[in-house]
């Protein structure tokens, strides 16, 4: 099969969804300038650079409450800061019940029953018994092709990491197995690693 994005593809759901697979969940907390928390996932999410440490991800749609954006964009815009929460396998339906269309002054860490710990060098909240949270500055917000499309990125500032996750010195993501996002509405689980050497290591 081939076919162009522009024409559709023909099939009952779009396979590009599915294709670009697993994808981390940045678990993007957020805080407006009235002092409203925000808790939403994305899965076009990841690691972009390691010195300094930088993190990206996009958002592709709008609220009827907002005008351009969803909540976390705007508030990121109105802050400058956002954090990165890790999501494990554990947190799978707490973390699907923040992905709700909700209301902008509704604090989807209350709504979902999860503990918010403050943040340490920015005025953000983050899941508490999160595996690990990064916390950001904002570098860029860049307008994508495509309507209400956004790439956030974000300099990594300080990095929280769960103990229990730490073993030999190792940040081990056997101990909380990360929660990837396939397609449709589809999810796994990592479970096992193995590692492979450079030929010129």
């Amino acid at each position: 099969m081939f076919y162009r994005p522009e024409e559709g593809h023909g099939l009952p759901h779009n396979p590009f969804n599915a294709i670009v697979t697993p994808r981390p969940i940045g678990w993007i907390s957020t805080r407006d300038s009235a002092g409203n928390n925000n808790l939403a996932p994305y899965s076009f999410f990841n690691a972009i650079a390691y010195v300094p440490a930088q993190v990206m991800f996009s958002s592709t749609a709008t609220k009827e409450d907002r005008d351009d954006s969803k909540d976390s964009v705007s508030n990121i815009r109105d802050s400058g800061v956002f954090c990165v929460n890790i999501v494990e396998y554990a947190m799978r339906d707490v973390m699907n019940a923040t992905s709700a269309m909700l209301g902008k002054e509704v604090n989807e860490f209350e709504h979902a029953g999860i503990e918010m710990a403050e943040c340490a060098t920015i005025d953000c909240g983050r899941v508490a018994q999160a595996p690990a949270s990064l916390e950001c500055k904002l570098t860029q917000i860049i307008e994508l092709p495509g309507k209400n499309n956004r790439l956030v990125l974000g300099e990594v500032t300080g990095i929280h990491i769960r103990d229990n996750c730490l073993v030999d010195g190792r940040f081990d993501v056997t101990t909380f197995q990360p929660l990837t996002r396939l397609g449709y509405r589809d999810y796994g689980k990592i479970e096992s690693v193995f590692e492979l050497r450079r030929p010129d290591d």
